[in-house]
């Protein structure tokens, strides 16, 4: 392998600038502080109904609920909708933990079906042969920011009298067949992690439906129970998303069709130059979709090697998911015998390029000409 030594005075791409979203909104999100500051109101309040209300009409649907964070965002739900222990939720093979940890905390088994070899989501083609007596839903994934084909498992779930949920933590602003990721099921999950296409300075959440009666079960089940203080009516827990978090995400909800467009443009500058090259797998999804583009993941057989080459070229790529969550330590005991093939070759392949807002159309085709002298490296 012949890597190219770093120049000291290299210009670097980072994978993320989580403060680029700070520096580009500043005077917005300082005045949103002195507002919910000033305003001595410090949980809940008009600056969470404000927000709630707006992304609730962004994806769509009747109800937004602000949560504390995205696995509170997956595990609400399930449990609102009366899911535990005896029950199964299909999940996502390839997939961040949290899909499957939420499965696990409401005491039910997560039942995994393996990605698709194409889009990297789960594999629609394997969903009805996981299906069993116990199965009440199929809990799917955007992953990376690209949807699951929510058509195909709805009528999946319709059939077989199953709850569909979606995992939309990296989904903001994603379209399937032109609707927006948070509307597909009877439920979707948010997170607000500061990464995220539409990030917090902190942690937070959302669940997104159109039901009534489970966002007002989710809401009472985020607030100890009780819709009403003292009065606690389920066996609940505190996750709530704070009127300061809920603000700032306002503003930079005015940004975020800016910021997915930026996003979109980098990716198909990837797509365009990085096609055929030395064997690097690149994203394909749906022609009926248009992914947020949260992640910008390509596969290559020496992931590590490419790895190291673009680190010495300037360009910080990321791993996503290395370890298939069926082998991890959270899972092994009880899903350690299972093989997902297609999941363990992304697991063991996957690299994520730079993405995101702070990057421009320009940097975007430097990092490809590096990643191609990078390739050509190893």
């Amino acid at each position: 392998m012949n890597v190219a030594p770093q120049a000291a005075d290299i210009e670097t791409f980072p994978f993320l600038d989580v403060g680029f979203t700070y520096r580009a909104l500043q005077p917005a999100l300082d005045a949103a502080y002195r507002d919910v500051m000033g305003s001595g109101r410090y949980i809940g309040g008009e600056a969470l109904t404000r927000f709630e209300a707006r992304f609730a009409a962004r994806c769509g649907v009747a109800h937004c609920v602000g949560l504390g964070n995205g696995l509170d965002a997956l595990v609400l739900p399930l449990r609102a909708l009366g899911i535990g222990p005896g029950d199964e939720v299909i999940v996502s093979g390839h997939t961040f933990v949290a899909t499957w940890l939420a499965v696990a905390q409401c005491g039910a088994t997560p039942v995994p079906v393996d990605a698709d070899p194409v889009t990297m989501n789960i594999d629609v083609s394997l969903v009805a042969a996981a299906i069993t007596p116990r199965t009440r839903a199929i809990l799917a994934v955007h992953l990376y920011g690209a949807p699951a084909d929510c058509t195909a498992l709805a009528e999946i779930a319709q059939r077989h009298n199953l709850w569909l949920i979606e995992d939309a933590a990296q989904a903001h602003d994603a379209l399937h067949h032109g609707r927006p990721a948070g509307g597909l099921g009877v439920a979707a999950g948010f997170s607000f992690y500061p990464g995220k296409n539409l990030g917090a300075f902190g942690d937070g959440g959302a669940l997104m439906t159109d039901d009534t009666d489970l966002a007002d079960r989710v809401r009472m089940l985020a607030n100890y129970g009780a819709r009403r203080k003292y009065e606690h009516d389920l066996a609940g827990g505190n996750s709530r998303l704070d009127p300061l978090q809920a603000a700032f995400l306002d503003v930079k909800l005015d940004a975020l069709a800016d910021w997915t467009a930026r996003r979109r443009e980098i990716a198909a500058v990837y797509l365009d130059r990085l096609n055929g090259q030395h064997d690097l797998r690149l994203p394909a999804y749906s022609p009926h979709d248009d992914p947020a583009w949260h992640l910008f993941v390509v596969r290559h057989a020496r992931r590590d090697a490419l790895l190291a080459a673009l680190a010495a070229r300037g360009v910080e790529a990321a791993l996503h998911y290395p370890v298939p969550n069926h082998q991890s330590g959270a899972f092994r005991a009880t899903h350690g015998a299972l093989h997902l093939p297609v999941t363990e070759a992304i697991c063991a392949t996957c690299l994520s390029l730079p993405i995101g807002p702070h990057l421009s159309p320009g940097d975007a085709h430097e990092i490809a000409d590096r990643v191609i002298d990078a390739l050509a490296s190893i």
